[in-house]
């Protein structure tokens, strides 16, 4: 089971930085003008160094923005048995910064499932209310991330879900920025 799970080991979510626009991502909250998919470094100038194969970002607007994905575990290779009893860790993780000024609002929430009838077996919110920039220095890329383990038999799901907005609701993409971010099977 090791080595199937070294081999299998990778971002189970699909166009993590925005690579395809918003494909792949479902349950999309488009408030205030919506999402919008920047080039990397952006106008906030600040690289991302924490893989340099990124190259885009998701930025969010002046009202709520959101977005989702729900990964199907076993349509990804992971069968019963091995979820239910070896219950291997599932990691989640996520990059986000927010525009040179002014705060933002940034919440990421991670959800698992059971097959049965999609009742959350385990939450982890992890949110950054109000993330401010000092002043005169650059917002870094912040990296937050969460391992579920002993989630018990008949996990089967799990739904990623990450958003944000500004917070002067300034017309245009000042909100938080997203990327990079991933669910994976740890061996």
């Amino acid at each position: 089971q090791f080595y199937f799970l070294s081999k299998r080991r990778r971002n189970l979510l699909r166009n993590p930085c925005g690579e395809e626009d918003l494909e792949g991502w479902c349950d999309v909250e488009h408030g205030g003008d919506g999402w919008r998919v920047e080039e990397l470094p952006g106008d906030s100038g600040v690289e991302f160094t924490h893989d340099e194969s990124v190259k885009k970002y998701f930025a969010s607007s002046f009202e709520w923005c959101r977005k989702a994905q729900i990964i199907d575990l076993q349509a990804e290779g992971y069968w019963e048995e091995l979820l239910d009893t070896t219950q291997p860790a599932i990691v989640v993780k996520d990059c986000f910064n927010c525009w040179q000024i002014y705060a933002h609002i940034y919440v990421c929430m991670y959800v698992m499932y059971i097959f049965q009838n999609q009742s959350a077996v385990q939450t982890k919110g992890l949110s950054v209310d109000w993330l401010w920039p000092q002043a005169g220095v650059r917002p870094t890329w912040n990296v937050i991330s969460h391992t579920f383990t002993d989630y018990g038999p008949g996990v089967r799901f799990v739904r990623f879900e990450h958003g944000g907005q500004d917070s002067v609701y300034w017309k245009g993409w000042f909100g938080a920025r997203v990327t990079n971010s991933s669910v994976w099977v740890e061996p």
